[in-house]
């Protein structure tokens, strides 16, 4: 019984009566192949109906010359930032790049995944959502290349370029408590993002560092989008004992959160983990746990371009560093 679908090389090489090999150096237009294997090869391809695939056929010479790129969320400026950083030094390389978004949803992250390994891109960066990612232990056993950005992989040993997100946020906390504020809100988005469990675990070790004990009512989760922190931080000013500050864990809380206290004119003290457009405007301070995103996506770039041309070497984590900075205060 004939299989059914689109032909392969396998297919054309059983046709033909020749290796896999021989079909791949016709296909591929090598010299140096006998004329007559060729011919046989040749005859199979017109009868299968067999077409080559250009980027396969690139990427088994060594060519590889697309990235494809996963993020979480391309809403947030953020991954935004990122690609046109990972962009550029594909640029660089004379590669393309493809970008995806899983939504923070973990089935979607496995299917775009895959997809983007069935069409052979040279490699993958990918902002996990999913809680094990062996699913691509096979595609790193054929030969993609696969970096985990903003967030570490699971079930699967790989490259990851990661923030400091509890440093950052520690030490933001800390700045908070040593001003003498002790009333502070912390604002998150869902608990099962890795990186707002690390900036969870940072704001803590402030509090403990400063012999003190965080307000769990203070603590708001699952914070997606900025109208959901706006809301979030309307309630909190309104209660009977409001806040007289708040770390916002992500720049999409901040704006929420801003949105929320500028109009009312309170005075709070605002501190945010990650910049974000138009931040140096504001018309008042706030403080910013920032970073050099650029480098965050070169790094992951360059990464990938590493492994793919040294698989064999061991992988590795690279913490980036982060800094407070001061935004806003125009007048």
């Amino acid at each position: 019984m004939r299989k059914t679908g689109r032909p392969t090389m396998i297919d054309v090489a059983a046709d033909a009566g020749v290796s896999l090999k021989t079909v791949s150096r016709v296909v591929n237009g090598e010299p140096n192949v006998d004329p007559a294997m060729a011919t046989r090869v040749l005859d199979a391809v017109a009868r299968l109906g067999y077409h080559r695939n250009a980027l396969a056929a690139s990427l088994r010479s060594g060519n590889r010359d697309t990235i494809g790129f996963i993020a979480a969320d391309l809403s947030n400026t953020f991954y935004m930032a990122i690609a046109a950083a990972v962009s550029s030094i594909a640029a660089r390389e004379r590669m393309h790049l493809v970008m995806a978004s899983s939504e923070e949803d973990a089935a979607l992250e496995r299917t775009l995944a895959l997809d983007l390994c069935q069409r052979q891109v040279g490699g993958l960066i990918v902002v996990p959502t999913a809680d094990d990612h062996s699913y691509l232990q096979r595609e790193v056993e054929l030969g993609t290349p696969v970096v985990f950005l903003d967030r570490p992989a699971s079930g699967i040993p790989a490259d990851a370029i990661l923030l400091d997100n509890r440093g950052g946020a520690r030490a933001a906390v800390a700045e908070l408590l040593a001003a003498g504020h002790r009333r502070i809100a912390v604002l998150l988005d869902s608990p099962a993002i890795f990186t707002m469990v690390q900036r969870r675990e940072g704001v803590h070790e402030a509090f403990t560092d400063a012999g003190l004990e965080l307000d769990p009512v203070l603590v708001i989760d699952g914070l997606h989008t900025p109208k959901a922190a706006r809301d979030a931080m309307e309630r909190l000013l309104d209660a009977e004992t409001a806040p007289t500050a708040v770390f916002c864990a992500n720049n999409r809380i901040t704006i929420g959160a801003l949105e929320a206290v500028l109009p009312r004119g309170v005075e709070i003290a605002i501190s945010g983990f990650d910049d974000f457009e138009l931040s140096r405007l504001l018309p008042r301070r706030i403080r910013i746990v920032d970073y050099d995103i650029a480098d965050l996506g070169a790094r992951a770039a360059e990464t990938l371009l590493r492994r793919g041309a040294d698989p064999a070497t061991g992988t590795h984590t690279h913490l980036v560093p982060t800094r407070l900075v001061d935004r806003g205060g125009m007048r």
